[in-house]
């Protein structure tokens, strides 16, 4: 199943699929009607501390990587969920969506967590 990245600002389209909205806090100047998401997964978003973290020093991309999956798998019930309602969903695509303008985020890094389980 391919998962797209793409930002919650964007008009949502048919193609998107099932829509998720994977960050912690909800999108400033959007509202929940025209954000049309499926499922919003603010329980699998980095934590408040490592996403802090990263945006004061954004150089250290490696270590937060690891440091997110290290997250995702000791939260692996809210994993789970979110593997579980997109399979549920039937759709062919699956679309992650973030308020995110940076090339390098956490969506990336779900991208492939995610990748290898909703095949």
């Amino acid at each position: 199943m391919p998962i797209k990245v793409k930002r919650i600002y964007d008009e949502p389209a048919v193609a998107d699929g099932f829509r998720v909205l994977v960050d912690r806090l909800w999108p400033r100047g959007i509202t929940k009607e025209d954000a049309e998401i499926d499922l919003w997964a603010k329980d699998i978003a980095p934590s408040n501390a490592l996403r802090k973290a990263f945006h004061a020093d954004r150089e250290q991309w490696g270590a937060f990587k690891k440091a997110y999956k290290a997250e995702l798998r000791e939260n692996k019930e809210a994993v789970e969920a979110v593997v579980k309602a997109i399979k549920a969903s039937r759709k062919r695509t699956v679309t992650l969506l973030t308020a995110a303008k940076e090339e390098r985020n956490h969506v990336k890094v779900l991208g492939e967590v995610l990748g290898g389980r909703v095949k």
